[in-house]
């Protein structure tokens, strides 16, 4: 239970500082996971949850007395905050959005519920949030409230929940490029609007202040009141700051909120962590495994890992920004946030839980309950979760695990409960490729013979993760499959490859009357 523990006093300690300190005096994120060694994570949006608790008893945020204070009150609390920030923001965004697709693709009523059943009992989700404790459905239900929008045509109100999603957490940075570039299709595809592009990017940027405006402002009034930063106390300023080619002037008016910003992408690019954070299944830490990566300068694997990640979402920034359909969204988002997670800096093992949404929120639009849609993203998912059972171990949810990825599984007819998808009379209604039924069925026995090996083989004492180590290079493999699917899908759906082989076809067909 260490590790829940450790959440727990990391989440505590992130709502309690905003209330005690000084905005200035805040610092930033340190590279050490001791909640004691760090002030705070992220200072907006979640912040706001401090003061309801403060009102119930003082004691539990108090700056110094509250350190170690764990009395069961507070942790009903605290748990109670994920539960109503969830029932909040992402179950209504997930409904409407479910809604939303049913609606525009004339989905069945009953299919609709239970592709909606299927997205809030998605077991990786409810595992990292209300097991192993995080906030990470506020900022996915921003980004389901996003996408909705988006479908909606209410593109500047997707602009506003989109910020609100990054502002919580910046994990939502996973989403992003595709964002980025679907706007800036709807913007000059098929003709140049610059009216749109101007809303878009007044309505980006008013809603970053109003999050930020209680830091920025916060910072200006304790200037006001001659209260020292914490640059001024500890000599250290933001790497982002630090980095400029000119001198701040530290007595100027715009300093405080300057470094506020500057100390803002200091904790949203937390390069100081590593490349990788433990043991994840993607990229960097797969080659780790057999070379390793830490011989090279931090610098140098920053800039590798950038470029790698910005050509692994090409495909899909490329495709959604030329054919920008609405319902092309959720594919691109899924496309480009399996790319972050499989190729970018820093990469936690919670971080799969969003390409995993994108994708799952597939199931309720047309065709999501049909063989191929529900095995890929099916298959998708029950990768997902078990490569989240070594941090879950740690957390002794052996049971919660094996109990919600197998009602899961079942709901959707998925093995281990089922093989009627790729052998049953289902399979025959809609065939899948031979390869489809190999790769699939060859990952689900290598992760039923990983479990079983997990729990009876004792690894040898010279390789004591020799069972993490191969969840990490089986689900790398995974995931791969998954963006490289992802992709394929959107650029399928796009119609790009239609109208290329109809631009072939008239070329050739112009040649063939020339000669004649």
């Amino acid at each position: 239970m260490c590790e829940i523990r450790n959440e727990f006093l990391n989440v505590r300690q992130t709502l309690r500082v905003p209330l005690n300190k000084p905005t200035s005096v805040v610092k930033p994120t340190v590279p050490q996971k001791n909640a004691s060694e760090q002030d705070a994570k992220n200072l907006q949006l979640i912040k706001y949850l401090t003061v309801c608790g403060f009102i119930v008893d003082a004691r539990w945020f108090a700056l110094d007395t509250s350190r170690g204070f764990e009395d069961q009150l507070l942790k009903v609390y605290m748990r109670a905050t994920v539960l109503v920030s969830e029932y909040l923001v992402y179950i209504p965004a997930a409904i409407i959005l479910n809604r939303k697709l049913g609606r525009m693709r004339g989905v069945n009523k009953w299919e609709s519920l239970v592709a909606l059943v299927a997205i809030l009992m998605q077991p990786a989700t409810i595992l990292i949030d209300h097991a192993h404790f995080q906030y990470n459905t506020v900022m996915l239900g921003f980004a389901l409230a996003s996408i909705s929008s988006m479908l909606a045509g209410r593109a500047l109100w997707g602009c506003v929940f989109f910020v609100a999603a990054l502002c919580y957490k910046q994990m939502a940075l996973y989403y992003a490029p595709a964002m980025f570039a679907y706007l800036v299709g709807i913007c000059v595809v098929p003709n140049v609007s610059f009216s749109r592009l101007f809303a878009v990017a007044l309505v980006t940027t008013f809603s970053f202040a109003v999050c930020f405006a209680p830091l920025l402002l916060g910072s200006m009034y304790d200037r006001y009141r001659n209260v020292p930063t914490y640059a001024a106390i500890e000599t250290s300023l933001p790497s982002s700051l630090a980095a400029l080619p000119f001198a701040v002037n530290e007595k100027a008016w715009y300093y405080p909120p300057l470094l506020q910003l500057a100390q803002s992408i200091h904790r949203i690019f937390p390069f100081a962590r590593g490349l990788f954070e433990d043991k994840v299944a993607n990229m960097w830490c797969a080659i780790h495994t057999f070379h390793k990566l830490h011989q090279y300068p931090l610098g140098q694997m920053q800039r590798i890992s950038t470029v790698i990640t910005l050509v692994s979402i090409w495909p899909s920034t490329m495709t959604i920004s030329l054919f920008p359909h609405r319902e092309l969204l959720p594919w691109a988002m899924a496309s480009t946030a399996w790319g972050f997670f499989l190729c970018s800096f820093q990469v936690h093992e919670k971080s799969v839980l969003l390409p995993l949404l994108p994708m799952t929120i597939l199931l309720g639009g047309e065709g999501g309950l049909g063989t191929e849609m529900r095995a890929w993203i099916g298959w998708a998912n029950m990768l997902g979760v078990w490569t989240l059972f070594p941090l879950l171990k740690r957390d002794e949810l052996r049971m919660p695990y094996g109990v919600l990825t197998l009602l899961w599984a079942y709901l959707l007819g998925l093995p281990p409960t089922s093989l009627s998808l790729y052998f049953g009379r289902q399979s025959r209604n809609g065939e899948l490729k031979i390869i489809t039924k190999a790769l699939h069925l060859s990952f689900y026995a290598a992760m039923i013979a990983w479990h079983v090996g997990e729990a009876f083989v004792p690894p040898p004492e010279n390789k004591p993760d020799l069972w993490v180590v191969l969840n990490v290079l089986i689900g790398f493999a995974g995931f791969g499959v998954c963006l490289m699917w992802c992709s394929w899908q959107l650029i399928l759906r796009s119609g790009m490859m239609e109208d290329y082989f109809g631009v072939r076809m008239r070329i050739e067909a112009a040649d063939k009357r020339k000669k004649q």
